[in-house]
């Protein structure tokens, strides 16, 4: 049948097959064509009439069934229209409605006893599973004890082992919490009190034992290793661990590095007729003084600092092996929990008691801390196969790191000495000067004065004059001087280091030497002079800095190393401890003018006394100031200060003068006594009479 109803191509109904689709067919093509056409019409119809005839039951069951299926559809729909007539005709009877409304009430029920059902049988599960986490653990089966604590928390959604209620759940779930609070603080507490029994420190004894089998709470023959697979399953391993690994910090590492020369430890082995049962670790403390002249002989004339570094790492390395064969049985986790525990503090305590103190205290003897270097590598290396420390993560390198930085301690300690060296000399220079240097008439006395005091002559590096400063600006500057040599020798680091320490140096005599003077800044003094010759000198010093060593500087610092910044300001503080001075002084002589109540009625004798003593008062101030200035000061800078001084005196006096209403012959005359004595009694005539010249007083 199927090769019947297939595709006719007409082309095979033409006689030839050649012919051009595009040309028109002829007209006994045509014929030719419809009648074959015909045939095979004739031909299809005979074939479907033969198979239907041949499959007449078939399709007498077909038509059958589906009238049958007619028939009941039509029934069906009859029914639905009746029971729809039914009710659209009048309303549902009351007691049909409440049947239907006990039925859905019921199918709640059913459903809501059936998830209560299946509550109560987790709950149950949940709580016989609890129970049987207590029976695993006073059988002495901790690890499956763990295994199903740690499921249970997973279940009962538990977060850090801390039992939070939730909202809307059911309070029964907060009640199972609690209890499996209860269950693993109980599981804690034996694995914690187990761990404080397999291991022990006796001090007196000076060892530490790790027994393999112990008794805790009514639990017999409890395993070590039993009790650390439980604590990692239940997730407390650095919790159980963090006591043992304490206890070792100080009764066993910190001897060890503390009591070099002196320990050394020793393993026993105690066993019954199977297996060990427990490992005695000694630590056996040397009182044989000749040891201690051995290792010190070695320390000082054959390999400096390696012995010691040698004997502590050699010792600790045995500690851990102890550990790693012993308490962590070769365990990669536990152990890398150990070291996480004890590290730290290990480092430490290698660092501050051996470490740093070996660290070269000269430049030249940094060479010699390569040997440290690869004993420090090396150690590390053999706590990294061992699991102890992180073979990947480069912070557990405390102490390679220390060492690598050597450059940078050695350059911090300096610092730190340089800087306390020049706070000392700051804080015990007491800015003194002799009695006997006054004036510079008797060069002799200066010189003994100089020498024989914590003052100094020194030379401006800008200037031909030479200058008296203090010992504490001396001695600091010399101290910055030697610092700066030490940078050109030093590597980058170093260098670095050290030109931060000679610009703190510079900068502590501007922190320390006012606050520590300041009282005497506050009167007319040596020391304020030698503080502003002292400022006057660091300034230049600054700037020649640059001159005398910015050439010899790693090339690295040379752009970084700046003193040029500092000059400024000790030149700024220079010139305001100058202008304070000059302000008291002008303060003090304004008030000894004041006296003489503006020179008037001096033709009465108390008047006369009163002004007198007034000018004899401006002779006194003026007369120590020379003395305190004049041998400290510049020449230049004592010329041009005292004449400011002076003029200021004149035109005070000149004003009060030319306030006078009427002077009598008398009175003038004693006015010009005044001014007269001013300049013949005070060894500052040449002063005075180019300033009295200057402001006009000879023509008064």
């Amino acid at each position: 049948m199927d090769v019947l109803f297939n595709s006719i191509d007409v082309r095979d109904l033409l006689p030839s097959h050649d012919l051009d689709e595009s040309s028109p067919l002829s007209a006994p093509d045509l014929r030719l064509l419809t009648d074959r056409l015909h045939v095979r019409s004739l031909h299809i119809q005979s074939k479907v009439r033969q198979y239907i005839l041949s499959h007449h039951h078939d399709f007498s069951t077909l038509f059958a069934q589906c009238s049958d299926a007619v028939s009941r559809s039509e029934h069906l729909s009859g029914q639905v229209s009746e029971l729809l007539g039914l009710i659209s005709d009048r309303p549902i009877d009351v007691e049909i409605k409440g049947v239907i409304e006990e039925i859905g009430r019921k199918r709640r029920e059913a459903r809501e006893i059936k998830e209560l059902l299946e509550l109560v049988r987790v709950i149950s599960e949940l709580s016989e599973k609890l129970k049987f986490v207590r029976e695993e653990v006073r059988e002495g089966r901790v690890v499956e004890a763990a295994s199903a604590l740690r499921g249970l928390k997973e279940v009962l959604r538990i977060q850090d082992n801390v039992a939070a209620a939730e909202e809307g759940e059911p309070a029964v779930y907060a009640l199972l919490r609690k209890e499996w609070t209860d269950c693993f603080e109980e599981i804690q507490e034996v694995l914690v009190r187990f761990m404080e029994s397999a291991v022990r420190f006796e001090q007196q004894s000076n060892m530490v034992r790790v027994k393999y089998r112990a008794s805790v709470k009514e639990i017999d023959g409890l395993e070590l290793r039993t009790v650390l697979e439980a604590m990692e399953v239940v997730g407390i391993l650095d919790y159980g661990l963090a006591k043992v690994a304490d206890l070792f910090i100080k009764h066993v590492v910190t001897p060890a590095v503390n009591h070099v020369p002196h320990t050394s430890f020793v393993e026993e082995l105690n066993q019954d007729s199977k297996s060990t049962t427990e490992v005695v670790l000694k630590m056996v403390l040397s009182s044989d003084p000749k040891s201690l002249i051995v290792y010190l002989f070695l320390k000082k004339y054959l390999q400096g600092d390696d012995v010691g570094g040698e004997t502590i790492y050699s010792a600790i390395v045995q500690i851990v092996k102890f550990i790693y064969h012993t308490l962590c049985f070769k365990s990669g986790p536990w152990m890398q929990c150990f070291g996480r525990l004890t590290w730290p503090r290990m480092s430490e305590l290698i660092i501050s008691n051996f470490l740093s103190k070996v660290v070269p205290d000269d430049a030249s003897k940094l060479a010699d801390f390569q040997k440290i270097i690869q004993l420090t590598s090396q150690f590390e290396t053999d706590l990294k196969e061992m699991m102890f420390i992180s073979a990947t993560d480069n912070k557990d390198e405390r102490l390679s790191n220390f060492t690598d930085n050597v450059e940078v301690h050695f350059a911090s300690r300096k610092k730190v000495e340089i800087l306390a060296k020049a706070r000392n000399v700051l804080l015990r220079s007491d800015f003194s000067l002799a009695q006997d240097y006054t004036n510079k008439g008797t060069k002799l006395k200066n010189e003994e004065a100089i020498e024989s005091s914590s003052s100094r002559e020194v030379d401006l590096l800008f200037s031909s004059e030479r200058c008296v400063v203090s010992g504490a600006a001396s001695k600091l500057m010399e101290l910055v001087h030697e610092t700066l040599k030490d940078v050109c020798l030093s590597s980058t680091r170093v260098a670095l280091e050290f030109y931060h320490a000679a610009r703190d140096a510079i900068l502590l005599y501007e922190a320390v030497i006012p606050v520590k003077l300041e009282r005497q800044l506050d009167g007319i003094n040596q020391v304020a002079v030698l503080i502003h010759n002292d400022c006057l000198y660091l300034s230049q010093e600054i700037l020649g800095f640059a001159f005398e060593y910015r050439a010899d500087f790693p090339s690295s610092i040379k752009e970084l190393a700046v003193f040029i910044d500092l000059a400024p300001r000790f030149q700024l503080m220079a010139e305001e401890i100058l202008q304070r001075q000059i302000k008291l002084v002008v303060y003090n002589l304004n008030e000894a003018i004041d006296s003489t109540d503006g020179f008037q009625n001096t033709h009465q004798m108390k008047q006369y006394e009163s002004a007198k003593f007034a000018i004899d008062q401006v002779i006194f101030i003026l007369e120590k100031v020379h003395i305190i200035w004049e041998p400290l000061l510049l020449p230049l800078t004592y010329k041009r200060n005292m004449c400011m001084i002076i003029e200021a005196v004149f035109c005070r006096m000149a004003k009060d003068i030319l306030l006078l209403d009427d002077l009598a012959a008398e009175e003038t005359l004693q006015v010009e006594d005044f001014v007269r004595a001013i300049f013949t009694d005070s060894p500052l005539r040449k002063e005075c009479l180019w300033r009295i010249g200057n402001a006009g007083f000879d023509k008064l």
